[in-house]
């Protein structure tokens, strides 16, 4: 007979851990808003930075009721890329979506914008028990060759249909939706005012 031990072990083991639950933007869909043109024939989108935080693929929720500087993550629930990655890409959709050719920094001549983006907040935030939005906040900054063109800061806040991960997944998706079509009228007004 084995010992108590052993056997506590082997059933500790044979316990299945909870599912992970993975989360992405979902289907593109049509723009938030229309453009009368493309807003640039064509731009550099550089891959988003920020917070180490946003390097995995944990995804964090904050209680600013009860404690607004300590970042979260549900245990059980995933993003499938890094934030960082999922909000390039949303970007580079919907700018090209819009009429711009979007290029990599490795296809092109000095001459094509670059479009930098930096996320300084990325998180379902809890404002109560009950509500909560989906936060986006990056910096976007537009160069030509080595100089900075403009700088702007873009924030979105999209309440949340629920308040679990599901609910903060949508409402991030809006957000980046939004804070998207923010950028593509602001790349559109810069251009209007060069030409």
């Amino acid at each position: 007979m084995a010992p108590p031990l052993l056997l506590s072990l082997a059933g500790c083991a044979s316990e299945k851990a909870a599912p992970t639950t993975q989360f992405d933007f979902g289907p593109l869909g049509p723009p938030a808003s229309q453009v009368a043109q493309a807003p640039l024939a064509a731009i550099v989108v550089t891959d988003a930075t920020g917070s180490p935080a946003f390097e995995n693929e944990r995804m964090v929720y904050r209680l600013d009721y009860a404690d607004p500087l300590q970042a979260r993550t549900y245990a059980n629930s995933r993003w499938t890329a890094n934030p960082l990655l999922l909000v390039t890409q949303r970007l580079k959709s919907r700018l090209a979506q819009a009429g711009v050719k979007v290029l990599s920094a490795t296809d092109t001549a000095t001459t094509v914008p670059i479009l930098r983006i930096e996320i300084d907040d990325f998180s379902h935030t809890f404002a109560s028990t009950s509500a909560s939005e989906g936060r986006l906040v990056l910096r976007a900054s537009l160069f030509n060759g080595h100089a900075l063109a403009d700088q702007r800061t873009f924030t979105r806040a999209t309440p949340a249909p629920s308040a679990d991960a599901a609910g903060g997944a949508r409402a991030l998706a809006a957000s980046t939706d939004g804070a998207a079509a923010d950028i593509v009228a602001w790349l559109a007004g810069f251009d209007n005012r060069k030409r």
